[in-house]
This record gives structure tokens, C-alpha cells and sequence, in this order.
């Protein structure tokens, strides 16, 4: 670069009359000091753009997320939409098994009961304008010392916290330290480096009654204490709702009965949608994040499309594909688009500046193209052993097997985390 620079200086410009050397050129005395001062600039000039561009082709611009554009709803940074993509093949496959995680529930470990194909277990989430790095386990368990992050949510939000225990624990076994009651709400610790996780069992994030078979009452005016009690505690948090709210349930608020969700019609209440309770939580949550003065980092994750076929988890309902959908190849079904509507509102409200420790985590979109990823009938080891009628078989299309798809939602969880830096 230097003998590049040095023979531009040595040159006259492209179409001046004397050919030879500027250096052989014997100036005026007039004019030798303009000269030299001119040569100097441009040597200096040209010095610098040299290293501004060696710098630049080494620098590896960060990943990172900013606030939707007006109306599109979507999550994005200025190089990367990391949650638009497609899934590609990846012939390395997970970083665990089922047989070197003991963390996985029955449920979920697919393989371990008797599910015949694997090519579900070799592909990766690409986002669509750049690379998508695997979490790595060491470093993030390094950038986690001292740290508390906690999953609330649902049975899902267990399946994901479950993952991220079986890609860890790869390089450090986790210690259990407290689980309730109905192993429900659970957390571990990572003792070389303080590292600690917890699960929230919080199915709705509000205050929620059942007595006996009776009805869900919801007051979407409270949020459950399981998880408020504990937020002092947590330096990142991943929170989560959605299909619990299509339950049916009576709403409360105001110390009042304002309606009901799919109940009975002796009841004699006003049907108000899940929509309704579901926009009235998200909205509280918000609230609830934004005015606490604890301020860990929040990932609302979105909401998780199940791919049952030609009927429902009681009424039939299958998923047998074993590759995932590409772009364009399948559209939310009514429910999930709607939940999803709900959520991307959390970052559409102006409080949302820069300042705000509330992000998305948009996994719907990725989640929807995998259709392979679920248990289906390998909810239990040798689903079909003495059955007749294959087609009786309660199939599981909402929750994913393990290792399988979700491993992804880490890999973006972690990019996230890592990069809340550029937000503040």
C-alpha cells in the first residue's frame, strides 16, 4: 500500500504535459513552498484513507435490533432483520443429544421415544441478509457471571429453558437447587461461574383461580405474584404468553365479572374474546416492566404457532411432515396471526425509545416453518405398540422435541443479550 501511495505522489496527474517525475521537476522558488505544502496534504490525505480503509475491512459491523419502521410491525436492525429468514441444512446437526442431556422432559425427547427420522435434527436459522452465529456455550456462560436470567411463561417457556440447559450444560453441569411444589417452577445454578436460571410457571402472567374442574377465573387487572415477587432478582428476563388465553375463562375486573371466554351460556356473560384478555395482559405486563425501577433486560417472546392437521390436539388433529416449509409455503392460522398483532403493539407505543429495556423476541415466524419440529405421536416411547387405529393416537403439534428447532430461539435469545449494548 505504501509503494502505491509513493508512486501516485511520483507521478503528475493524468494528462498533464511534462511526463517525468514531479520530484525531477525543479520548481520556481516563487512557487516551491505552495508546492511542498501541497504534496505534503495530499500525501497525508492519501495515508489516511489508506488506513481508514484496512480498518474497515477488518471491522465486523454488531448485530443489532431496533424499534419497528411505522407500521410494519416487524423487529429489525439497520443491516439485519435476524427474525425473517429460511432454515438451511446443516450437516454439523445439534450439539447435544437425547442421550447426553438428562434435562429433557419425556415429552419432548423425541427421539429416546422411538420417532424413526432425524433429518428434522439438520437445519439451522438463516436470517436473510446475514449470519446467524450457534450460541456458544462457554461464552456465554462467561458473559453470564454473577447473573440471574429467569423464563416466565407456559409449558413452552419450560421446553425453551430446557434447551438452553442442554446446549450449557455441555460445558458445565447445572446444579437444581428449588423446584415447587408440581416441579412446575424450577432453578438451577451454573456454580463456576454464578450463573443462575429459573423457570416461572405463570401460564397467563396474571392472577389466574381454578377450583376443582370449574372455570379459569383471570383477573386481567393483577399480575401473578410468582413472577413479580422474584423480578427484583433477575438481570434478564424472557416472558411469554398466548395459548392458554383460548381457554375458557371469566374475566375480572375491578373486583367485577366483565365477561368470559368460551364459557357456558347459562352463564349469561358478555363473550369477550381471547383477544380482549390476551390485549388487556400485554398491555399490564408492559406497564408493569416500564415503571418498575429494576430494570433487567426483557424479551417478550412472541407467540408459538402449532402445525396440527385436519383437526386439533382432542379432535384428531396430526403432524407428520418431516421437512420444514419454505418462505411463502404456510400462513398463521387466525389465532396466532392475532397474538402475534398483540404483541408487535409492545413496541409500537412511543414509551419504546431507546431507552426502554423491553424487546421482542419475534420467534413466530421462524417457529411457523417448522412443522417437523413437534413430538407428534412421540409424545411417550412406542406411541402405536397394541393400537389398532393409528389415527387414535393424541398427537403433540404445539410443543418441539429436543434437541430440535428451538435450539434456534437461543441462538437469537443470546444475540440479543449480547447486544443489549447497542441499545442504551
Amino acid at each position: 500500500m505504501e509503494q502505491q501511495l509513493s508512486l501516485l505522489l511520483l507521478h503528475s496527474p493524468k494528462g498533464a504535459s511534462n511526463e517525468e517525475p514531479l520530484i525531477a521537476s525543479v520548481p520556481s522558488t516563487k512557487h516551491h513552498h505552495g508546492r511542498t505544502f501541497v504534496k505534503l496534504f495530499v500525501y497525508i490525505f492519501l495515508i489516511a484513507l489508506a488506513y481508514y480503509f484496512i480498518i474497515s475491512s477488518f471491522a465486523v459491523p454488531p448485530i443489532f435490533l431496533v424499534l419497528p419502521e411505522s407500521g410494519s410491525g416487524k423487529v429489525s436492525s439497520t443491516k439485519c432483520d435476524l427474525f425473517t429468514g429460511d432454515w438451511i441444512p446443516d450437516p454439523k446437526g445439534p450439539s447435544y443429544t437425547s442421550l447426553s442431556c438428562n434435562h429433557i422432559q419425556d415429552f419432548q425427547n423425541c427421539m429416546l421415544n422411538g420417532r424413526p427420522d432425524v433429518d428434522y435434527l439438520f437445519w439451522r436459522w438463516k436470517p436473510r441478509d446475514c449470519d446467524l452465529p450457534r450460541l456458544n456455550p462457554s461464552q456465554f456462560l462467561h458473559s453470564m457471571k454473577n447473573k440471574w436470567l429467569a423464563f416466565i411463561g407456559d409449558s413452552i417457556a419450560r421446553n425453551h429453558v430446557q434447551s438452553l440447559i442442554c446446549i450449557l450444560s455441555q460445558v458445565e453441569s447445572v446444579q437444581e437447587i428449588y423446584h415447587d411444589k408440581g416441579y412446575q417452577s424450577k432453578i438451577w445454578r451454573f456454580p463456576s461461574h454464578n450463573f443462575t436460571l429459573s423457570v416461572v410457571w405463570a401460564p397467563f402472567l396474571i392472577k389466574f383461580e381454578t377450583v376443582g374442574s370449574s372455570d379459569i377465573q383471570l383477573y386481567l387487572d393483577q399480575l401473578d405474584h410468582k413472577w413479580t415477587d422474584q423480578y427484583s432478582n433477575f438481570d434478564y428476563v424472557v416472558i411469554s404468553g398466548g395459548k392458554w388465553f383460548l381457554k375458557t375463562t371469566i374475566f375480572h375486573e375491578n373486583n367485577a365479572i366483565t365477561g368470559c371466554h368460551y364459557c357456558k351460556s347459562s352463564y349469561n356473560l358478555t363473550d369477550r374474546s381471547y383477544t380482549y384478555s390476551y390485549r388487556k395482559t400485554v398491555n399490564l405486563v408492559r406497564n408493569f416492566i416500564l415503571n418498575s425501577t429494576h430494570k433487567p433486560l426483557v424479551l417478550f417472546r412472541t407467540t408459538t404457532p402449532d402445525h396440527f392437521e385436519s383437526g386439533e390436539w382432542n379432535t384428531g388433529g396430526y403432524c407428520n411432515r418431516t421437512t420444514p416449509f419454505k418462505q411463502g409455503q404456510a400462513r398463521p392460522k387466525t389465532v396466532d396471526a392475532e397474538m402475534h398483532e398483540i404483541e408487535l403493539e409492545m413496541l409500537q407505543n412511543p414509551r419504546e425509545g431507546s431507552g426502554s429495556n423491553i424487546r421482542l423476541l419475534d420467534t413466530t415466524a421462524m417457529s411457523l416453518l417448522r412443522p417437523d419440529g413437534h413430538p407428534g405421536p412421540y409424545r411417550h416411547p412406542n406411541p402405536f405398540a397394541g393400537v389398532n387405529d393409528r389415527r387414535r393416537v393424541q398427537r403433540d403439534c404445539l410443543h418441539w422435541c429436543l434437541p430440535g428447532p428451538i435450539d434456534s430461539w437461543n441462538d437469537l435469545m443470546v444475540e440479543t443479550i449480547l447486544n443489549r449494548e447497542q441499545f442504551f
